[in-house]
Parts: C-alpha cells; sequence; structure tokens
C-alpha cells in the first residue's frame, strides 16, 4: 500500500519506520530536515504527562522505552536515573510501570528512564528510516485531500490541527538553555508555585527549562525568561554553578486536551503529543499501522 506520512519530526519518522517494515511503500513529506523540526528543541526525558485521564499514554509510554531500551547502540540514547515532584497525597502514575528502579518518598518518585539527545538521535532515525526505502519529499502540504497516496498519515505536529481543521490544537511555547555539562550522572525536575524547572545531561550540553506559554506561538527568545531558568536550575543543581551558557533554544509543542489517533476515510491523525511526542511516538506508531 502506498503510504505518505505529513511530518518530519520524532513522530512522523517512528511511524514511517514501523510502516515501512510492514511492507508498505512510504513517502514522508515535511517542511524541513529532522533537526530544524520541533522535536529536535525538545529536552529528551521520556515520561509522559504526570496527570492524563488517557489510558493510552501508559500502553504507548511502555512501547517506547522498549524501544530506546532496545536502541542504546543509537546515538543519541542513554538511561540515567533522576526524580520528578508529584503531590504527596496523589497516587503514583500508572505508566511508572514502564520505568526501572522505581523509588517513592512522599512528594519525589525517583525512576530510571532513557534521555535522548533529539538532534542527534533524529538524524539517525532518518537514516534508518531511509535504509529501509522511504523516500523524502521537501515540501509543505496544504491539503491532505491533495496528497497523492493510498492512505496518508497526519503527523505534522502543530501543523496537523489546522490540516485536520482541528482548532483544539494549539502552540505551547517552550523555552529553555543549553549549558555546558560537568558530568552530571542524574537528572531532575520539580516544579514549585507553578513552574516548572528541569535539568536534563546529554554528556556535552544540559538542557535546562522551562516554560509552557499556552497560545503563544513566536519563537523570539526572551532573555530575562533564560536568565530565570539558568537561576532555578542552578538552585536545582549546585554543580551548574559555574557551567558555562552555551545558548537558548526555543519551540512550539503542538497542545492538545488528549493525543488524536484514529483513522477517518483514507487519512490517519496523528498529532496532538504536547512536550511528549519523544515517548509517545514509538507506541502511537504501532497503533498507526494497525489501522492502516
Amino acid at each position: 500500500m502506498r503510504v505518505t506520512v505529513v511530518g518530519g519530526g520524532v513522530v512522523g519518522l517512528s511511524c514511517a519506520h514501523r510502516l515501512a517494515e510492514a511492507g508498505h511503500r512510504v513517502t514522508v513529506c515535511t517542511a524541513g530536515k529532522p533537526g530544524e523540526s520541533t522535536s529536535a528543541v525538545a529536552g529528551g526525558l521520556i515520561y509522559p504527562p504526570m496527570l492524563t485521564a488517557d489510558e493510552r499514554v501508559t500502553r504507548w509510554t511502555d512501547v517506547s522505552v522498549g524501544v530506546y531500551r532496545r536502541s542504546l547502540a543509537a546515538p543519541g540514547i542513554r538511561f540515567l536515573p533522576g526524580s520528578i515532584t508529584h503531590g504527596a497525597d496523589q497516587p503514583s502514575p500508572p505508566w511508572l510501570s514502564a520505568m526501572t528502579d522505581v523509588t517513592r518518598d512522599g512528594e519525589r518518585i525517583g525512576f530510571t528512564t532513557a534521555l535522548v539527545d533529539m538532534p542527534v538521535y533524529l538524524a539517525w532515525l532518518a537514516e534508518q528510516v531511509a535504509a529501509l526505502g522511504v523516500r523524502t519529499e521537501y515540501g509543505t502540504v496544504a491539503s491532505l485531500a491533495e496528497v497523492d497516496a493510498d492512505v496518508v498519515v497526519n503527523a505534522a505536529g502543530l501543523a496537523g490541527g489546522a490540516l485536520a481543521g482541528d482548532d483544539t490544537l494549539v502552540p505551547v511555547r517552550g523555552q529553555l538553555v543549553h549549558l555546558a555539562d560537568p558530568g552530571l550522572t542524574s537528572w531532575a525536575v520539580t516544579e514549585e508555585g507553578g513552574e516548572v524547572t528541569y535539568v536534563i545531561p546529554h554528556g556535552r550540553h544540559v538542557i535546562c527549562g522551562g516554560t509552557e506559554e499556552i497560545g503563544r506561538g513566536d519563537l523570539d527568545p526572551d532573555p530575562a525568561v533564560a536568565a530565570a531558568i539558568v537561576r532555578r536550575c542552578r538552585a536545582l543543581v549546585p554543580r551548574l554553578g559555574d557551567a558555562a551558557v552555551l545558548g537558548t533554544r526555543v519551540g512550539l509543542r503542538p497542545g492538545r486536551p488528549s493525543v488524536r489517533l484514529e483513522r477517518i476515510g483514507n487519512v490517519v491523525h496523528d498529532y496532538g503529543h504536547g512536550g511528549a511526542g519523544i515517548t509517545l511516538a514509538w507506541g502511537c506508531a504501532d497503533d498507526v499501522v494497525e489501522l492502516i
């Protein structure tokens, strides 16, 4: 079957990989190279949103973590311990079953998970997809109905909403800062006063964040916000106190009340992952293959 995947970020490439493995003739239509996608800006820490009513998230997370665990030979992937904060009076999230070394002490939940250096991993994944015979076409898709294929997969991230006529999809602006990595061997995420602070080491650099600005769609870094992020991250992890600032990044997450993954006619929609695209991509890709 001829299948065209619209979108060349981590969700689209994961779908293309699974579809090609299943024997379909696959084309990826994308506006730019993987390193230019929103996925490339992501922190790459593998776990889904803490609070979700979507029972599919646990299954998708479990599948994806398994893929990353089996892909340790791939560049950009490593597993490290760390911790998140979660309301002490709230039950542990069900997706913890996908993690290892799980501990809980009050509001602190510790576990080991994958950290994915996104630009490095995406370049490798694109090579793997090409090796499976997938063609890549660069350009902007104005309408899914105009795509010449037996089935079209809408994995266009933030653009997926417009292509589907879905006004529930909104940009969620995230700003983060790269610091030089002093040799950190764990990650950390904490929330205080409505602000989420995260420190995600990748060997040569540490991704520090962040912001979550719903509905804001510009990509211009804010120096004051960057300085505040650095202060919070250095307070959370004092070893970053002398780490050099390498740069600031801004990305627009495709925010939606829940992931849209369904088939309507010859179109399979797979978008709305928010900041969890890298966490859910492989589990969602398996469901896309089943729908096709």
